[in-house]
């Protein structure tokens, strides 16, 4: 065969190709995360003056005497409020009541979603989306004004739970309706008024689930039911984890309000009530802080252990080996 010569390359030039292409790719990083913190210079600026500077704000006046009518009398006391819980009764009450609200309440949330995304998501279903909005609507109403509506549905006297759903079955109504049985029921209602969010993001992970794998289970023939349960709910997996996560964090943050102005009154008021009783009646915001401290790091401890669990019961495709 005859000598085929081999052409030649200029090595400088392709070196300062490469080099501009670098150079040029590094100025297109730079530039869109200029542009990007720009965008979200806003939500920084907020979040660093109205939260993360409160936050450490709290830790600080959490190792003091700080009583809000006499600023200027503040003192450092050390571990001195954080060593006042344990003879403080009410805390640890108030920590297994609000484990007893998210026990009962977030279980019934997130069946409640997973029921209303699986009849949503049905091809069965007519007019799906005036049903989305219907069920999704209460979650925007104010939760007093959900409050107030659900004591005057449960009103003693001109309540309509007693005088058309009760008393015509021969049942007999609640007498108190801040009884342990009212406020319980109250409470649990109330919770389900609001899973409008929750039931979107099932729906949507519902509609994620690939329609071949659900097929491949209907021709091996898994029914309808063996098919929800042996695949529907391991594929949304992350979706409940995810619901579970932010429904604890809820219940934690802030519940309704069941006892008409009086911010703790030992029944069933959450722990961040016990936190604001103490910052708006007794003006002691050192000892609120503290408390609100030692109760986000137990919140953090439950959050933590509930991820550790995840890996034994939450499906990610982008996991598998």
């Amino acid at each position: 065969m005859p000598n085929v010569p081999r052409p030649r390359y200029d090595w400088d030039k392709i070196d300062e190709r490469a080099v501009k292409m670098k150079k040029r790719r590094r100025f297109h990083l730079r530039y869109d995360k200029t542009l990007g913190l720009l965008l979200i210079s806003p939500w920084l600026i907020g979040f660093l003056l109205f939260k993360f500077l409160p936050i450490l704000a709290s830790l600080a006046l959490s190792f003091t005497d700080f009583y809000m009518l006499a600023p200027n009398d503040t003192q450092f006391i050390g571990f001195d409020n954080y060593v006042r819980m344990f003879q403080d009764s009410p805390v640890g009450f108030l920590i297994v009541a609000t484990l007893n609200a998210a026990i009962r309440t977030i279980p019934l949330q997130i069946i409640a979603s997973i029921l209303l995304a699986a009849l949503l998501n049905s091809s069965r279903l007519k007019g799906s989306t005036a049903v989305r909005t219907l069920f999704f609507l209460p979650s925007i109403i104010p939760s007093v004004a959900i409050t107030f509506m659900w004591f005057g549905f449960m009103d003693p006297t001109t309540g309509w739970l007693n005088r058309f759903i009760l008393e015509p079955l021969g049942l007999i109504g609640f007498d108190d309706m801040f009884s342990d049985a009212a406020v319980a029921i109250l409470f649990a209602i109330s919770s389900l008024w609001s899973i409008g969010p929750g039931m979107l993001i099932m729906l949507g992970a519902m509609q994620g689930v690939s329609k071949e794998i659900m097929e491949a289970a209907r021709v091996d023939g898994a029914g309808p039911m063996t098919r929800f349960f042996a695949v529907t709910l391991p594929m949304i997996s992350p979706a409940i984890f995810f619901a579970l996560i932010i429904n604890l964090i809820a219940i934690f943050g802030g519940v309704i309000l069941l006892d008409r102005g009086d911010l703790f009154r030992g029944g069933s008021s959450p722990f961040d009530s016990y936190i604001t009783r103490w910052m708006f009646d007794e003006w002691e915001l050192g000892y609120a802080a503290s408390l609100a401290w030692v109760f986000f790091i137990l919140v953090m401890v439950v959050v933590v252990a509930l991820f550790r669990s995840s890996r034994r019961w939450v499906y990610y495709p982008d996991r598998e080996p």
